[in-house]
């Protein structure tokens, strides 16, 4: 938008917005039965939930890690490029390893999902692509597709790495319900922050 007035640029943020707000809304059509194999995977897991990915994959993982472990999951961000130089050695036959990749080609992502399965661990795929090769590896697949046009190019993940953000808080939503995981128990592993001053002041009153 070459030399673009202050009224174009806020309707095109505007139109971006609406763009990725649809693409989070296609989501709720996209559930079907595989949605109840992959938390029945995790609501059992025995270990640890380790997610990773590539690319801005990397960081979706990095963001679902975290919230599973804050909605009562454990979970940990692995690295699938390091994984392939010992990192895998931390996998066990206890865990659940889900692996995140819009195409499903990636080689690190599924050379590691054979690592982990060849060390007893189960294999998520969360992937737009169930026919592709990480599809085939997994034990079980989360299927997310977002819309082409919310992304420049239909390339750079802006939109759809909203898409894939929002389809890790509808399991660790489903999940926290699932265990009974209390604000109490929330409050243990959170005393730092904002969020922790604000739980002690709820507490002391």
């Amino acid at each position: 938008m070459p030399n673009a007035n202050t009224q174009q640029l806020i309707a095109r943020a505007q139109q971006v917005i609406a763009d990725e707000a649809r693409g989070v809304g296609a989501l709720s059509a996209q559930f079907d039965e595989r949605l109840t194999q992959v938390v029945d995977l995790l609501f059992h897991c025995q270990g640890h939930v380790l997610v990773a990915g590539a690319g801005t994959s990397h960081a979706i993982a990095q963001r679902f890690a975290h919230l599973l472990s804050c909605s009562g999951t454990p979970a940990l961000c692995i690295s699938a490029a390091d994984s392939l130089h010992g990192g895998a050695g931390a996998v066990t036959g206890s865990d659940v390893v889900f692996l995140i990749s819009k195409g499903g080609h990636t080689a690190e992502i599924n050379q590691f999902a054979r690592i982990a399965q060849g060390r007893g661990a189960k294999v998520i795929a969360q992937t737009e692509n169930p026919d592709a090769p990480l599809g085939q590896l997994a034990d079980a697949i989360y299927p997310v597709v977002a819309p082409e046009d919310v992304d420049p190019y239909g390339m750079i993940a802006t939109g759809s790495s909203l898409v894939n953000g929002a389809a890790g808080d509808v399991l660790c939503a489903l999940l926290l319900e699932l265990r009974g995981y209390t604000r109490d128990q929330f409050g243990q592993t959170h005393p730092g922050g904002a969020v922790g001053r604000k739980l002690e002041m709820e507490d002391v009153e």
